[in-house]
């Protein structure tokens, strides 16, 4: 079986459930050695057992993006062990359905903390290494909402375009050191947090706009991610991946 990525780390912050976990578990298919960390200790153990299944090392180590200190931690715990940091994922997040005069700045200010600055945290603390050695790929989770509006989520829609804005600076900025910036904009792929969602109005007018006509299995993610985080890619950067079943791509659908 061809392993694109033997020998390479990778790490998935927001890595143990939904879409995070789901590239945790492609990359470590694929042969690298993968750290998915969240905030819940049970989970970082549950994926980090599947990893293991798969004979790639991990480690078991939980973080908050809203916490600095515990993601530089979780930096120098992954470098304590491996070589080097090859990989970089940054798939935390939340979201609330909330009117926009109603939000409250603490709300906004939160969803803001774990989106946009979460990322930041994170890319500044794992850039840092890979600007030093010359080489690395970190991987953004951006949205659908990146690029268009969804009723009554405007905190999250500012915050995954600010994360759109972000992964293309650091692309530019730091192209010179061999450091490559990308994003992947996901559609709709049912996970345990949006199952309700989908089963409502707004799940059934999701799936009309999507012109192949349901929403995304989370394997289907995984290839976008393989790609990104592969060798094969080096000429790639500053690039949102859509993988949506044509969501974007489509006006009318019959």
């Amino acid at each position: 079986m061809n392993h694109p990525l033997e020998g390479k780390t990778a790490v998935v912050i927001g890595g143990t459930s939904g879409i995070g976990r789901a590239i945790a578990l492609g990359l470590a298919d694929a042969g690298a050695n993968v750290v998915a960390s969240s905030r819940t200790t049970d989970a970082v153990d549950t994926t980090a057992a599947e990893i293991e299944a798969r004979n790639r090392r991990t480690l078991r180590i939980p973080s908050d993006v809203a916490d600095r200190a515990s993601i530089q931690h979780l930096c120098d715990q992954i470098l304590a062990v491996f070589p080097s940091i090859d990989i970089l994922v940054n798939a935390a997040g939340i979201t609330r359905r909330i009117p926009t005069l109603d939000c409250p700045e603490e709300v906004w200010n939160a969803i803001m903390d774990t989106n946009l600055l979460g990322t930041l945290r994170a890319c500044q603390i794992f850039g840092a290494p890979m600007l030093a050695r010359g080489a690395g790929s970190i991987i953004n989770i951006a949205s659908l909402a990146t690029f268009v509006a969804f009723h009554e989520v405007t905190a999250y829609g500012a915050s995954k375009a600010a994360v759109g804005a972000l992964t293309r600076s650091l692309a530019v900025e730091w192209a010179p050191h061999n450091v490559r910036v990308n994003a992947i904009a996901p559609g709709i792929f049912p996970t345990a947090l949006n199952s309700a969602l989908l089963d409502s109005p707004r799940g059934h007018e999701l799936l009309q706009r999507t012109p192949i006509g349901r929403f995304g299995n989370l394997p289907e993610i995984v290839g976008a991610a393989l790609y990104l985080a592969a060798d094969s890619s080096s000429f790639t950067t500053g690039q949102i991946l859509i993988v949506d079943g044509g969501h974007l791509a489509s006006g009318v659908n019959q």
